[in-house]
């Protein structure tokens, strides 16, 4: 419809829309109303204006993609904008060159330790707990910045997702499962006696993880996984990758 506006000067050379209608099947009715409509403003340029706002306001929000940014928007709650549903905001974003596709390392951060002792797997693949700090999950995340890595080790409760402890280093050694460990039990001290779970990495399965546990006399179970790359706990309200 476009090249035929264009080659015809909207329709006020007769001869060539004519011509043009019968070699691209295209109707004259057809063609006449995209004329009436194409002058007309965007009615989801409000819209796009304030997504727009919203990935200027910081430097980390370049990578929003359209769930984080319907969650924006509906806290923004913009004055005489109606808010659409999440795919409209993903066709939005994707007109005006927002969307964000983040590309999956499918290669796990921590690798098992095939040699080292095996603890028994307490919970049997069940991560629900009624009460708190009492089935706890742990795992390791990465992420990259311009300066190099950033390494997020994370205690969860099963109970409720609660973070009970975090730790961050540029390195993926024990220490990081470590401190992650003191930092929970800094913060909730009836963390004591706690089962805890994580893969079967080498940060885990090492002497001075386990003796960091036996300090505060939570138990070890490991299971089996293959990691993303991304922290992965299975607690009832946390089933996706952080």
């Amino acid at each position: 419809m476009k090249f035929i506006a264009i080659k015809t000067d909207d329709g006020t050379i007769k001869g060539k829309l004519a011509f043009y209608c019968r070699m691209l099947h295209v109707s004259r009715q057809g063609f006449y109303k995209y004329l009436s409509v194409k002058d007309r403003p965007w009615k989801y340029q409000t819209l796009a204006d304030t997504m727009l706002e919203i990935h200027a306001e910081d430097v980390c929000n370049d990578t929003y993609g359209r769930v984080r940014m319907f969650q924006a928007l509906t806290l923004k709650r913009p004055d005489g904008i109606p808010i659409p549903s999440e795919r409209t905001v993903y066709r939005v974003m994707e007109k005006i060159g927002l969307s964000h596709r983040p590309k999956r390392n499918p290669k796990g951060i921590t690798k098992a330790d095939r040699e080292a002792r095996k603890s028994d797997d307490l919970l049997k693949r069940n991560f629900t707990s009624e009460k708190p700090l009492e089935k706890c999950v742990t795992d390791i995340t990465e992420i990259k910045a311009k300066d190099g890595k950033l390494y997020v080790s994370a205690i969860f409760d099963c109970f409720d997702s609660a973070v009970l402890g975090l730790a961050m280093e540029t390195t993926m050694k024990a220490t990081l499962c470590q401190h992650t460990v003191e930092n929970a039990f800094i913060a909730y001290p009836e963390i004591r006696g706690a089962v805890l779970h994580s893969d079967r990495g080498s940060q885990y399965t090492s002497e001075l993880y386990r003796s960091t546990l036996r300090k505060y006399e939570m138990n070890i179970p490991l299971r089996r996984s293959r990691l993303s790359g991304k922290m992965e706990t299975t607690c009832p309200d946390r089933r996706k990758p952080l």
